[in-house]
C-alpha cells in the first residue's frame, strides 16, 4: 500500500513510518519543514504541507490508498492562555478540516482515514472505568478531542473507513512523557503526582504502532478505538512500578497546588484522568506485546 502519514516525524509518526516500510509498504511524510526532517527510515519520502492548506495536499493523497493524520500541537509544550489554546484547536482542527477535503477533491480517494485524537476525549472519569461508548467529558480537552475528531468526519459519506485514536500516554524512551519523568526518580525525589489515585491510561509505543497498522488493515475497524494497555493503573501504582523498575524510591508526592500555580489548567492533565480499557481493539482481535506495566517498562529502560 502506499500511505500518508500526516505530521509523520514525531515519535508516533516515525515509529509508524519504520513499522509500515518493514512490512513493504511505500511511505510518504508531510512536514511543514521537509528539510529539518532528520532520521527517518530509509525508503520513507517527505513533502512539505502546511497543515491547513487542502489544496496543497490533493496531490499527495490522490492515489494512496490510506491517510493516517496526526497532526497536532503538543498539549504539553507549555502553559494553556488564550493563544495557545487556540493553536491548540487550529493544529488539529484546521489539518483535519484539510485532509477531509483534499479526500473530496481527490480523483483517486484513500479507502481508509485513520484519524487521531485522545483519551482526554473523556474528561476527567475518577474510579469509572471508561470504553468507547462513553460519552465526551466537559472540560477544554474533551471539546477539543470531540470538535478534533469530528473535523474529518464527512469522509465517510464519500465511503471512507474511518477509524479513530483515542490514545492514552505513549510510553517511549524516546520521546512523549516518559523521559520527563524519569529525571525525579533518577535523583532519588521521584514519586506520585498529586494524589496518585488518578488513572494513567498508559501504551507503550510498539503497542500504538502495532494497533495502528491492526487498523488499517482491519478492514471491518471503524469508529472510536481506546488505544491504552488493557490494564491501566493509578498514577500512584505506576509511580511505584517505575520506582521498582529503576531501583528507586518512590515516596515524593508532587503536590496538586504546586502543578497547578506552574502549569495552570494545563496542570490538571496531570492530576486527573480516565481509567481508559481497549474494549473494541480487544474484541477486533488485536493482541497487545505489552500489556502490563512492569514488563513494559523494563523493556523501554533496558531493565530485563
Amino acid at each position: 500500500m502506499r500511505i500518508l502519514i500526516s505530521g509523520g516525524s514525531g515519535l508516533v509518526g516515525h515509529a509508524l513510518a519504520g513499522q509500515l516500510i518493514g512490512s513493504g509498504h511505500r511511505v510518504v511524510i508531510t512536514s511543514r519543514d521537509p528539510a529539518r526532517v532528520k532520521g527517518l527510515p530509509g525508503g520513507a519520502k517527505v513533502e512539505a504541507w502546511d497543515a491547513g492548506s487542502w489544496q496543497q495536499l490533493v496531490p499527495l493523497i490522490d492515489g494512496a490508498d490510506a491517510v493516517v493524520h496526526l497532526v497536532g500541537e503538543n498539549l504539553a509544550a507549555g502553559r494553556w492562555t488564550k493563544r495557545r489554546k487556540q493553536r491548540l484547536r487550529d493544529s488539529r482542527i484546521d489539518s483535519s478540516r484539510a485532509v477531509a477535503r483534499a479526500i473530496a477533491d481527490a480523483k483517486s480517494p484513500p479507502g481508509v482515514l485513520v484519524q487521531a485524537s485522545a483519551v482526554g476525549y473523556y474528561g476527567p472519569c475518577g474510579e469509572e472505568e471508561i470504553d468507547e461508548e462513553a460519552s465526551a467529558g466537559d472540560d477544554f480537552l474533551a471539546g477539543l478531542c470531540r470538535d478534533w475528531e469530528d473535523a474529518s468526519a464527512e469522509v465517510e459519506d464519500l465511503g471512507v473507513r474511518r477509524p479513530v485514536l483515542r490514545t492514552g500516554p505513549v510510553l517511549s524512551a524516546k520521546g512523549g512523557a516518559l523521559p520527563r519523568m524519569l529525571l525525579p526518580f533518577r535523583l532519588f525525589i521521584g514519586g506520585p503526582v498529586g494524589s496518585g489515585q488518578q488513572w494513567f491510561p498508559w501504551i507503550h509505543l510498539e503497542d500504538e504502532v502495532g494497533a495502528i497498522c491492526f487498523l488499517l488493515e482491519h478492514g471491518l475497524a471503524t469508529g472510536p478505538f481506546n488505544l491504552t494497555a488493557p490494564h491501566p493503573l493509578t498514577n500512584g501504582d505506576f509511580s511505584r512500578m517505575l520506582g521498582k523498575v529503576l531501583r528507586r524510591p518512590s515516596v515524593m508526592p508532587v503536590p496538586g497546588a504546586a502543578l497547578r500555580l506552574a502549569f495552570g489548567e494545563m496542570g490538571e492533565l496531570l492530576l486527573t484522568g480516565q481509567r481508559a480499557v481497549p474494549k473494541k481493539l480487544l474484541e477486533a482481535g488485536y493482541e497487545f506485546h505489552y500489556p502490563e506495566a512492569e514488563a513494559a517498562l523494563r523493556e523501554i529502560l533496558g531493565r530485563n
